[in-house]
């Protein structure tokens, strides 16, 4: 395992103000703490806008309530998208890349006028495309696909967006070049910001798609120029809606596995594995977008087929690493600590009263479970063909998005409003419960809403009655749907309420360690040096060949499906 080593007077010797943190003992750039903050909580701003519309949409879906009527269904749909896909998530992300360049790197932020521009380009850019929809002026969808056409100042504001997160995206490796010049660290790249590093440039990546797909679409919105292909339209706009979701994960991987060395000790268990499992994503992962095209005319079979059948599963053989690297790290932590009897004996030791931990955990069940498992089967061409466009596409990115990446980010901020804002969080009994009502309530929605598209209901589709071929089955899974964005909602609701009220009214913990959240302890009488490394991940293990069977399962279950379907005598 490579090891990082941190000159601790590297950051004042640059010129910038700093502190020490109480709790880790690491300095802290404090232009670097003041970005983290404002993006931080702009994303959670955005977040409970998005949250709003969720269960507005859930309930309409829901067709014993079907809440909206059409027009605002559509908008509130969008809406709901770009809240939740684009502007929370991306305003997060750009918080963690700040705290992954400064902190662990002990390093000064390489610009303030520069963050301030990207978080200026952002915030503007969010707040006109909310007014826009919200306005009706944008009844286009997320995807926006052409010929439909939203006002100018739709695509203006996600164009402004984007060229915002550039900047702060430049920011970051400006500031990884400044740690490199003043050698403030030894040795490799610490994995939290290498794992950002990766996220950084799948982001570069994503945001040239959209600026690729959008610029041209402005000036056609404008009458500057002619109307761009749609076919062409549609393939490069994936390139910016599914690699944008490849950030998020490769943020929510590497938020697991600070969350888990927080709260265990834990350390990945090969650190050169786990950086190629990261090199995995750049290098295939955007290739993965071609899923959301299998059923699309203007693209070929032979480029279908080498996206999805092949260069996808090297993407997804990074993922299935970091699946086992995660939890495998945390049962030798365990192991370690002496509970050593039994396939499980660990896990229930660990600190599941850490909302933080505990959020990380079920963040990496649902992703690998639910998500991972619904969207290699998805990325099967033959498979597509009849689950493309019905509510199992909502419900697997509602797993990987939702349950993966917002429950991770939510986890991780359990630490960042302590450790950044210096504030302890109140209401501690609430925050404990708070990540398993989330993780259930997004469980229930993915279930309801990939049962309901395997009975043939349209995702984007306001009603269902008319076609009247659904019986009662359909019905009882988007009544789940809706039970679990219920649950869901609430939980987001208290997620903010927790945040807000902690920085208004937590008890600050200037000078003094932040209140802890529970970490694991070594178990009574335990004897040093006594770990079979041989048998230590022999539960990981155990766990794997669960997931195996798992998918194993629902993926031949799903060709039982396309058989039935396309039968030929």
């Amino acid at each position: 395992m490579t090891t990082t080593t941190l000159h601790p007077a590297a950051l004042t010797d640059a010129g910038a103000a700093s502190r020490s943190c109480e709790t880790t003992g690491l300095r802290v750039c404090l232009s670097g703490q003041q970005f983290i903050k404002l993006n931080a909580v702009a994303g959670i701003v955005f977040l409970l806008l998005g949250g709003i519309a969720a269960i507005l949409l859930a309930l309409t879906r829901w067709q014993a309530v079907h809440l909206l009527p059409v027009d605002w269904f559509y908008r509130i749909l969008t809406f709901h998208g770009l809240n939740m896909l684009i502007f929370w998530i991306l305003f997060f992300e750009v918080a963690i890349l700040y705290f992954a360049c400064t902190i662990p790197l002990n390093c000064r932020l390489f610009s303030r006028g520069v963050a301030w521009v990207s978080f200026g380009l952002m915030l503007t850019g969010a707040i006109m495309t909310d007014v826009v929809i919200l306005q009706g002026k944008a009844d286009v969808l997320m995807t926006s696909y052409l010929p439909l056409l939203a006002h100018p100042l739709f695509y203006l504001g996600i164009i402004l967006m984007a060229v915002g997160t550039l900047i702060g995206v430049f920011n970051f490796f400006g500031t990884l070049y400044i740690a490199r010049k003043n050698r403030t660290y030894e040795g490799s790249m610490p994995l939290v910001t290498f794992g950002a590093l990766a996220a950084a440039i799948i982001a570069v990546l994503t945001l040239l798609h959209g600026a690729i797909a959008m610029i041209p679409t402005f000036t056609f919105s404008m009458g500057w120029t002619a109307e761009p292909d749609p076919i062409w339209y549609r393939m490069i706009w994936w390139g910016l809606g599914h690699q944008s979701q490849q950030v998020n994960v490769c943020a929510m991987v590497t938020v697991w596995y600070l969350v888990g060395f927080l709260a265990t000790g834990a350390k990945p268990v090969n650190e050169t594995i786990c950086r190629g499992a990261f090199v995995l994503y750049i290098l295939f992962i955007n290739l993965a977008s071609a899923h959301h095209l299998l059923v699309d005319p203007g693209v070929g079979v032979t480029w279908k087929i080498w996206n999805t059948s092949y260069a996808m599963y090297l993407a997804v053989l990074a993922s299935m690493i970091h699946a086992f690297t995660v939890p495998a790290s945390i049962e030798i932590a365990m192991r370690e600590k002496g509970y050593v009897r039994g396939i499980f004996g660990w896990v229930g030791a660990l600190p599941w009263r850490n909302p933080a931990f505990s959020a990380a955990i079920i963040s990496l069940l649902i992703f690998g479970f639910i998500g991972g498992i619904t969207g290699v089967t998805l990325g099967t061409q033959q498979i597509n063909i009849i689950a493309h466009n019905t509510l199992r596409i909502t419900g697997h990115f509602h797993a990987t998005v939702v349950g993966g990446t917002t429950l991770a980010f939510m986890g991780l901020a359990y630490y960042v409003i302590p450790l950044i804002f210096r504030k302890d969080f109140i209401a501690r009994p609430l925050a404990r419960i708070q990540p398993w009502l989330f993780g259930g309530g997004i469980l229930l929605v993915s279930i309801g809403m990939s049962f309901a598209g395997s009975l043939g209901v349209a995702r984007r589709s306001y009603d269902i009655e008319p076609a009247g071929i659904y019986g009662p089955t359909t019905h009882l899974f988007l009544g789940i749907m809706g039970v679990g964005a219920i649950l869901a909602v609430t939980s987001l609701f208290l997620f903010v309420g927790l945040c807000v009220g902690t920085l208004l009214f937590g008890k600050s913990n200037q000078g003094r360690a932040m209140e802890d959240w529970g970490v694991a302890v070594a178990a009574p009488g335990i004897k040093q040096g006594t770990l079979d490394v041989h048998w230590a991940m022999k539960g990981t293990i155990v766990l794997t060949f669960i997931f195996l069977a798992c998918f194993a399962v629902y993926y031949f279950a799903n060709w039982k499906a396309l058989a039935d379907v396309w039968y030929v005598r």
